[in-house]
């Protein structure tokens, strides 16, 4: 069985802006480069799982966040980083209905968890609301983190990797 490092996208790898989809509007977070290389060369695949109630709230098209979506692994891919796939759910409870993929719904780390043969107790989610490692521990991961605004590891589940997590966040 594989092992995973799961990113939320708005907050984690890009800085956060409402309904982000244009590619010139995309701002890679400090650090998150080396973070997914160090994970990378640990052996994890790395999954990035992001809610998109834009596409549901018509404010961006399933088009639109695939067209951004390729660009960002493309810049991934430029550092040797492979994001194995990204998941994402266009639906928001007020306008598309209740769905297993919005986070804190485990849906999409489920999903990865079956598509790639993935050992979810061995894996790592890392988030920016609370709803992110909620859907982790849903999932049954044991390893969450979840950094606030200024980007620093806030922990969530005791493990000692978190000194190793902020070192890598701040090169």
């Amino acid at each position: 069985m594989n092992k995973a490092l799961f990113l939320d996208r708005d907050g984690v790898v890009n800085i956060d802006i409402d309904y982000l989809y244009k590619i010139e509007d995309f701002k890679f977070i400090d650090g998150i480069i080396p973070l997914c290389r160090y994970y990378q060369n640990l052996g994890y695949l790395i999954f990035v799982v992001t809610n998109q109630s834009g596409i549901a709230r018509g404010r961006y098209s399933e088009y639109d966040f695939d067209i951004l979506t390729s660009w960002m692994v493309s810049q991934f891919a430029k550092s040797n980083i492979e994001i194995k796939k990204v998941y994402h759910c266009p639906h928001h409870p007020e306008v598309s209905g209740i769905c297993n993929c919005r986070k804190p719904n485990p849906g999409m780390i489920l999903d990865a968890a079956k598509e790639y043969d993935l050992d979810l107790k061995k894996s790592i989610l890392i988030g920016d609301k609370e709803r992110d490692i909620e859907a982790g521990l849903n999932a049954g991961l044991i390893e969450t983190y979840l950094f606030d605004e200024s980007n620093s590891v806030k922990l969530s589940k005791a493990t000692e990797i978190v000194s190793k997590l902020d070192d890598i966040w701040k090169k």
